[in-house]
């Protein structure tokens, strides 16, 4: 264990301390879709875990009734539910210096410990497959998961979502080997060290933690630095930000497999063709010089994209191809990745993370083929303030590809407001006409709104990181009650 200059902990995995900090862990913010992950691996492996999160919900309900000790609220007497003091804390970027559980263990001495250090803890003894990139990290982790497991690999996995087939996020596996979404949101994922290391992208973002586009692209390159001896970075070629990645890393000796469509390479797979078929897809791809169709069970090519970039991951973590193939046809999506939410009066809703110009982009062309004859009409709730503030416009771009826009208020989640910082600055740029364009500062009165401007054939999408993602149940129910009034007049 070693400090950095702002007194952060950081980990070294390879440390003989490791095992012994993961007997007893307190995980704060326990239901956090990562922390709960590492809960779920922990308990597992038949270790004590306790932890704190501000209210209840399903996961904490969850991981109570697989023997975790979860508090509500966050207080210093929450480390005090086991005999001993917790062997280690871990906390995520959200948690505040102030917080009463961190203050306490730093006070008692407790090693405290980042979400990705105690992932890179559980990686010990594994041939461990990362998945980083600015976006597309969830759906590629979650495709080469399920693709290993219809290959009876059985992979331990950590994914930043939750998977359709199991409903969870993380796994212990008896197959030796682990796979990962890594987040470099706040550069912590420099501790893991895969030995295949897949980008699907490297686009600006996060500039809230690294100052600059120059910066962020940096933390990537010290990732592949990370990669193993011997190990292989999976690249997309038909990304800008990637195919330099990839270009560096071979020219300093890295084993590179590219794909896109424009790739050439005897190792690499070229996407030759890709064809929508209603929510799902096919992509044709050529791989060590035969054509093979992909058969991806979600929407959109940049789906296809992240399937093939799983295909070859998986071919390198020993997979056969043709079980991939057949995994990755049956592979039932992620929660929150153009998840459908329910169908009310011919009115069908669809929940997606998209939060990102880029993503939001993606989605709404993946989208227009499923809408049919129907209007797509988004939702959209803005994540960060600083977000917010560096892409407006290109956020008000991308929605312009809608039929109708709602723009909500920003979810700023670890921000504090910034004046002037509102989702109005995305909606008064929005390319379409304005009385297509809505502000709603108030998530109450968003699917009233909604249920209003739509009818029979129409796709709703409500789209963003914060808790936008309540409003599909809403909308339907709004649907309902006003087609049911109208029907009693």
């Amino acid at each position: 264990m070693r400090t950095d200059a702002v007194g952060e902990p950081r980990l070294d995995p390879s440390t003989s301390d490791v095992a012994g900090l993961l007997e007893r862990m307190h995980l704060v913010g326990i239901g956090g879709a990562g922390m709960s992950g590492i809960a779920r691996i922990l308990l597992a492996r038949g270790q004590q875990v306790s932890g704190s999160d501000a209210k209840d919900s399903r996961t904490v309900l969850a991981l109570r009734a697989q023997g975790a000790r979860i508090a509500l609220g966050h207080q210093a007497d929450n480390l005090d539910q086991f005999d001993q003091d917790p062997s280690a804390i871990v906390v995520s970027t959200a948690i505040r210096r102030d917080n009463a559980e961190l203050v306490a263990a730093q006070e008692r001495g407790i090693p405290v410990l980042r979400r990705a250090e105690a992932l890179a803890a559980l990686m010990a003894d594994h041939r461990v497959a990362c998945v980083a990139g600015t976006h597309g990290k969830t759906s590629t982790t979650s495709m080469l998961t399920v693709a290993l497991q219809h290959c009876r690999l059985d992979p331990s996995f950590a994914i930043g979502g939750d998977l359709n087939e199991s409903g969870a996020n993380a796994h212990h596996g008896d197959g030796g080997i682990f796979v990962a979404e890594a987040d470099e949101s706040d550069g912590s994922f420099l501790v893991f060290a895969p030995s295949v290391a897949v980008v699907t992208n490297v686009e600006p973002d996060h500039l809230d933690h690294h100052g600059t586009a120059e910066a962020y692209t940096a933390v990537f390159e010290r990732f592949v630095e990370r990669i193993e001896p011997g190990g292989v970075l999976i690249a997309c070629a038909d990304d800008p930000g990637a195919a330099l990645l990839a270009d560096r890393a071979e020219a300093e000796g890295v084993r590179v497999r590219r794909y896109g469509h424009a790739v050439t390479g005897d190792s690499d797979a070229r996407m030759v063709g890709y064809r929508p078929e209603h929510s799902s897809g096919v992509v044709t791809v050529e791989l060590t010089g035969r054509l093979v169709d992909v058969v991806v069970s979600v929407p959109g090519e940049h789906m296809a994209g992240n399937a093939v970039a799983a295909v070859l991951a998986g071919l390198e973590l020993g997979a056969p191809l043709e079980g991939l193939l057949e995994g990755l046809a049956a592979f039932g999506g992620v929660r929150r990745r153009f998840e459908f939410k329910g169908r009310a009066d011919g009115v069908r809703v669809y929940d997606d993370y998209a939060h990102h110009p880029t993503e939001v982009d993606a989605q709404l062309r993946a989208a227009r083929p499923v809408v049919g004859d129907g209007r797509l009409v988004v939702v959209f709730q803005p994540h960060l303030y600083s977000r917010t503030a560096a892409f407006a416009a290109e956020f008000a771009t991308a929605l312009g590809l809608a039929d109708e826009v709602v723009v909500l208020d920003v979810f700023g989640a670890r921000e504090d407001p910034q004046p002037g910082v509102t989702g109005e600055l995305i909606a008064g740029d929005v390319p379409l006409p304005a009385e297509r364009v809505h502000y709603e500062p108030s998530l109450s009165a968003a699917a009233p709104l909604v249920a209003g401007l739509v009818g029979p054939g129409d796709l709703v999408l409500t789209m963003g990181a914060g808790d936008v993602t309540m409003l599909g149940p809403e909308i339907l129910a709004e649907i309902d009650r006003e087609r049911g009034a109208e029907e009693d007049e």
